[in-house]
């Protein structure tokens, strides 16, 4: 195999290996530190109706796309007018912002402004230049004045403090993983040198995959969220590919050579970190099918770390491993005297002695887990993200709870060839559709130019036919504009119910058959939209994931049921992860927002289908090594678990070790996804590997090596 070749040659001539990766590791890691510069957004953006209803009212109806909003707040006892003094000076501040290009104030729009409370939109276009440095000047300009206060919120605000909180918690989460993994290795390895080489490799493998992906960021909208994906994924991968070779190494090393014990290292542990590699592939491959932007950049981000993290393990870890082969005979020879085996024998013949017994007890505590699910709560992350008493979040939730935002904004008469058809507008029509609206059950209220105005339709329709009517048809810009209108409704449902979006289907559908056709906007279509790009192809990443994981499988063990316990079994572990975020996250066991956010259940099943199968592969490759030897299932399984019992363990704690720590992140959706893989790994390596593999490899005997083509 070519890699096999490669990582022959590079054993041999390891200072030309070394120096190759160092330019590397320089080179790429000057633009690691840059890599939050290029990232977009959240990149959870649907194609759909949403984003036309968005555009139109933002070119047609004075209604900024993504605003930053600037809350006012009175706190101090005034007068309105000194309160509407304090607004204009405010807003007289910010004029001539680099990228401002309106103000929407409230001194203009009464509907804006309440008693002590009121708000403005800043229309801000941030193309090219740093969010956070125009949002501090932003902050620099505006004055202060004891009596009064502002804050800043909206969606980009939002979003610039999500991508700083992210670049502390990486940074805190690599302080706490990176000694934590090192010393896991040491307890595994007895030895600093050896230990060190895995943590050298996953610091390589981390930076130099945030430089790529950061030219990556120049041609191409990544998401903020590959900036803590990357790391996560790198040191995890890197760190066991690595740690799965150096033990099988200095195994082999004790018997003969150094380059002889290379090449089979190569040829067993290096082919089972091939097939590992292929399942962490195919997981994240499986992402794409979600048709968002943030999923395709989480997926190239993560293959970038793969493809990174297999090339140091086949080139910069031979390299290291022929320089510091001296001082790893002699970490061997120190190391306390027994097969460090015995624990996992005696493990394993317990399991087999009562497989049934064990196997059922087993899924019985998976089951617990699983229970939650089916009350697991999805939604789009917001502000609540945001840590509690963040600026961006507390404002956010003043003007929810003090100025209310239509959860659907249905715009009439959006046609794709243009604003208006050349007919004059069908207002009888419109008031027909404005009453159903208020009819129905799920609606609380219709804001439009009828409330306003308080007309019906043919008193509109008589209004704007009347020529001398033009300062009365600019009563109510918000809702009428070249033969548009809009009408802002209220739900009495909550935006990410079932309810919901079953409503906003329906009424998306109705649109195209009427008579004036519309489309649906606003949060509530947002939502419904994203939730509908995932599930809806969510199936196809199932599919796709296990049928291809399944070939390849069955490819590296020619066997048919080990593929299939395989894949049931990390089913079952990433599934019991989803219960317990819902325990942690929704039900009061920690400050989760109440829900979980709707793209990790998909990152955690992408992530950690193919990175658990790292050392799931190493234990059946070796399994089956021995059973290929001697033709006895039951002792290939207890050998087999024997020789890889600590390593394995070893490499599950250390990725509990470096995905961990993101459990203390700022960001809710963080939080929640370093919560799940960590939790889905814990699971996998205690329950599933150490009690329901052993126990069903025994109840199937020699079916386990079963195949048609035997």
């Amino acid at each position: 195999m070519g890699l096999q070749r490669l990582a022959v040659l590079s054993f041999r001539y390891p200072k030309i290996i070394l120096v190759c990766w160092a330019a590397c590791l320089v080179f790429f890691g000057g633009y690691a530190h840059s890599l939050s510069s290029v990232l977009q957004g959240h990149g959870l953006d649907p194609e759909g109706s949403f984003g036309t209803v968005r555009q139109r009212l933002d070119a047609g109806f004075n209604r900024p796309a993504e605003p930053v909003v600037l809350w006012f707040e009175q706190n101090a006892p005034g007068s309105k007018e000194d309160f509407k003094a304090f607004i204009r000076s405010v807003l007289r501040s910010a004029e001539g912002l680099p990228g401002l290009v309106r103000i929407v104030s409230p001194l203009d729009q009464g509907e804006m402004l309440r008693s002590g409370m009121a708000y403005a939109l800043l229309d801000i276009r941030f193309t090219g230049r740093d969010e956070q440095v125009v949002l501090s000047e932003l902050r620099g300009r505006l004055p202060v004045h004891p009596g009064f206060a502002w804050k800043l919120t909206g969606k980009p605000v939002v979003q610039a403090d999500v991508n700083t909180a992210s670049e502390k918690d990486m940074r805190k989460a690599e302080l706490i993983g990176l000694p934590a993994a090192f010393l896991i290795l040491w307890i595994a390895f007895g030895g600093a040198a050896t230990a060190l080489i895995p943590v050298v490799l996953g610091l390589v493998s981390a930076v130099v995959s945030m430089g790529i992906v950061y030219w990556i960021g120049m041609v191409t909208d990544l998401s903020n969220f590959v900036l803590n994906v990357i790391p996560m994924v790198g040191l995890a991968l890197s760190i066991d590919f690595s740690l799965m070779l150096v033990s099988r190494f200095r195994e082999e090393l004790n018997r003969g050579r150094a380059e002889p014990a290379l090449r089979l290292t190569m040829r067993t542990s290096g082919r089972a970190v091939l097939y590992s590699a292929g399942c962490v592939a195919l997981g994240l491959l499986g992402i794409l099918f979600i048709p968002l932007p943030m999923f395709a950049s989480v997926a190239w981000a993560a293959f970038t770390v793969l493809i990174v993290s297999v090339f140091l393990s086949f080139t910069l870890l031979p390299a290291v491993l022929s320089l510091l082969r001296t001082r790893i005979e002699a970490e061997n020879a120190i190391r306390l005297p027994g097969d460090g085996g015995r624990f996992w024998h005696r493990l394993s013949a317990a399991v087999m002695k009562r497989p049934l017994r064990m196997a059922l007890l087993a899924i019985l505590i998976v089951f617990i887990f699983v229970l939650p699910v089916g009350r697991m709560k999805i939604a789009v992350p917001d502000a609540a993200s945001l840590p509690a008493g963040t600026e961006s979040r507390e404002a956010a939730e003043r003007l929810a709870a003090r100025f209310p935002s239509p959860e659907v904004t249905l715009l009439l008469g959006a046609k794709d060839a243009g604003p208006h058809s050349g007919q004059p507008f069908d207002w009888q029509h419109a008031y027909r559709l404005f009453q159903q609206l208020q009819r129905d059950p799920q609606v609380v209220r219709v804001d439009s130019i009828f409330s306003r105005l308080d007309m019906n339709g043919e008193q509109l329709r008589l209004l704007y036919e009347n020529p001398g009517a033009g300062n009365n048809a600019g009563a109510a810009p918000f809702y009428f504009h070249q033969n548009q209108l809009v009408m802002d409704v209220y739900l009495r449902t909550d935006p990410d119910s079932e309810e919901t979006r079953q409503w906003l289907r329906e009424w998306d559908a109705a649109g195209n058959q009427e008579q004036i056709p519309f489309r649906l906007g606003g949060e509530s279509k947002y939502r419904q939209e994203v939730y509908d790009a995932i599930f809806t192809n969510l199936y196809k990443v199932l599919l796709f994931v296990l049928v291809t994981n399944f070939f390849l499988l069955y490819k590296a063990f020619g066997s048919v049921f080990i593929p299939l316990k395989t894949l049931v079994m990390n089913v079952l572990s990433i599934t019991a992860s989803f219960g317990l975020l819902t325990w942690i996250f929704q039900e009061g066991a920690a400050d989760g927002g109440g829900s979980i956010a709707i793209m990790i259940p998909v990152f955690i099943f992408g992530l950690v289908f193919g990175i658990s199968m790292d050392y799931g592969v190493f234990l059946v490759a070796r399994i089956a090594e021995v059973y290929r030897q001697t033709q006895d299932n039951d002792y290939a399984v207890a050998a087999g678990l024997a020789s890889t019992g600590r390593i394995i363990t070893s490499a599950a704690a250390i990725m509990i070790a470096v995905t961990l720590p993101f459990a203390g992140a700022d960001v809710a959706g963080v939080k929640q996804l370093g919560t799940g893989i960590a939790g889905a790994i814990f699971l996998d390596a205690t329950l599933i590997r150490m009690i329901l593999v052993p126990a069903l490899m025994k109840l199937l005997g020699r079916w386990n090596w079963w195949s048609p083509y035997n």
